[in-house]
């Protein structure tokens, strides 16, 4: 997701002035860079030719859904999801509904990182990408470092990520596949079978989908977008045509590389995090060019970090906006640093992304540890999903005449299909994985059930309980500086 639409979509109206227009194929790749990613490939690749059929159910019931009805909302309603909650359901649920969008990014981090630590190991050692301390340590290092610079209030720093959809996506993503099929032309045989009885995952019960979960974490964001479609000429018109394509290309990026993967790396052989690595130094040792190999690594490090940083703040500068006007957080968490930045709140997440980091030491298997933390920065996002749909309808239903520079088509079908497909994934995300099997189900559950309504709902709810007049530190027209 991109730190500029975040940092739009939760600040408050600002006052008249002239549009300007975009294309929408220019926001059809804005969309794809904010969303396409190679990181949650190895993923999918376990899936082998299924996956092709689990990333395009997605697409349609949650991806599409998300776009269309969030870019109703934007076109009618300044202030982003708290607003849209707000006015839809209630200022409590408004509060929640932002707060998961913050609160997901306290799981994210060591997931993304976790993805980092990995993949520097093959620039350094690629034994390293298997140790729960290295993994622990890269994730500190690199989560305050992200600190210290957005603290200083950077100019320019949301230009590091403007490069990394090339950098960091298409190159390797384009390289990895022209050597996967270049692999097979040699006469390799596929990692995975590719043929037509393999185009559906097989059934082992609910387990042997739980996967797809991680789906939904990577077409997540897309309410962000939205904010633009006011800059289309005709939103009616051109917005549909924007998504549709945005959802073509990234298709093509998640599920292209996924494949090349599963013809490379033997499912049971991939590891989560370090899969896309495994299969560029198994494809380079092919050709006998793993000096490669490296190049690649920091081609995609430095594609991930620029992304972290650029959105960094973004999150946790939307949840201060509203706390600072309702009183949601203590005025230690909302005090600013020099540079205009919410710095104590970053401080305090930090501490706990270190706690959580350190599972990545005392844990043996790192795929595992990063399943589990996707699972839950997943369920924590999809609490907000489910009170946007809500809201949706509710706002159509009562404020019908409401201004909207774009009407979702059914949009009542679409939010019934978004709402049904995010709980279902939100509750398939309690099933342990048929692929990491081995460990007790009954403490899988109480992590991930810990995590995701521990920090989706429990928090927030204490907050709420505990709030005071006296945390009220801004009036409603007020805007924190940027």
């Amino acid at each position: 997701m991109s730190a500029e639409a975040e940092n739009q979509a939760t600040s408050p109206p600002k006052s008249a002035r002239a549009v300007s227009y975009i294309s929408w194929v220019a926001l059809a790749l804005m969309t794809t860079s904010s969303v396409a990613s190679l990181r949650p490939a190895p993923t999918m690749a376990v899936y082998g030719l299924a996956s092709i059929f689990l990333y395009i159910v997605p697409a349609i019931v949650f991806l599409l859904p998300t776009a269309l009805v969030s870019a109703e909302l934007a076109s009618g309603w300044n202030g982003g999801v708290y607003n849209w909650v707000s006015q839809g359901l209630s200022k409590p649920m408004g509060f929640l509904a932002v707060w998961c969008q913050f609160a997901m990014t306290i799981f994210y981090y060591p997931s993304l990182l976790g993805f980092v630590a990995s993949t520097l190991a093959y620039v350094i050692n690629p034994d390293l990408a298997s140790s729960g301390l290295w993994t622990a340590i890269v994730i500190m290092v690199c989560y305050w470092t992200g600190v210290w610079v957005s603290s200083r209030g950077t100019k320019g720093v949301a230009g590091l990520a403007s490069g990394g959809l090339i950098i960091g996506t298409l190159i390797p993503g384009v390289l990895l596949v022209v050597l996967g099929i270049a692999f097979l032309g040699q006469g390799n045989e596929s990692a995975a079978p590719m043929t037509a009885d393999h185009l559906l995952p097989a059934w082992a019960g609910l387990s042997s989908l739980v996967l797809i979960v991680n789906n939904f974490l990577s077409y997540s964001g897309m309410e962000m977008n939205a904010v633009h479609v006011s800059s289309l000429r005709q939103p009616g018109k051109e917005f549909p045509r924007a998504m549709f394509l945005a959802m073509g290309l990234v298709l093509l990026i998640f599920i292209l590389p996924a494949l090349a993967i599963s013809w490379i790396v033997p499912a049971d052989e991939l590891s989560l995090t370090a899969g896309v690595m495994q299969a560029f130094d198994a494809v380079f040792a092919a050709f006998d060019s793993q000096w490669l190999t490296p190049i690649l690594g920091v081609m995609l490090v430095a594609a991930s970090l620029g992304g972290m940083l650029t959105w960094l703040a973004g999150p946790s500068r939307g949840l201060l906006l509203i706390s600072r006007t309702e009183g949601y957080l203590p005025p230690y968490l909302q005090k600013l640093n020099k540079n205009g930045v919410q710095q104590n709140i970053l401080v305090v997440q930090g501490l706990v992304t270190t706690v959580i980091a350190l599972a990545y030491a005392f844990i043996p298997d790192v795929s595992s540890v990063y399943w589990i933390f996707s699972v839950i920065t997943t369920q924590v996002y999809l609490i907000m999903y489910l009170l946007m749909f809500v809201a949706a309808v509710r706002l159509r239903r009562n404020q019908p005449d409401h201004p909207r520079g774009y009407r979702a088509p059914m949009l009542t079908a679409l939010c019934g299909v978004g709402f049904a497909a995010s709980l279902a994934a939100l509750l398939i995300g309690f099933v342990p994985s048929s692929q990491f099997g081995g460990g007790s189900v009954w403490t899988y559950l109480a992590i991930v059930a810990g995590g995701a309504l521990g920090l989706g709902l429990l928090v927030p709810y204490l907050f709420y309980r505990a709030r005071k007049p006296s945390w009220k530190t801004a009036s409603a027209e007020e805007e924190v500086p940027a």
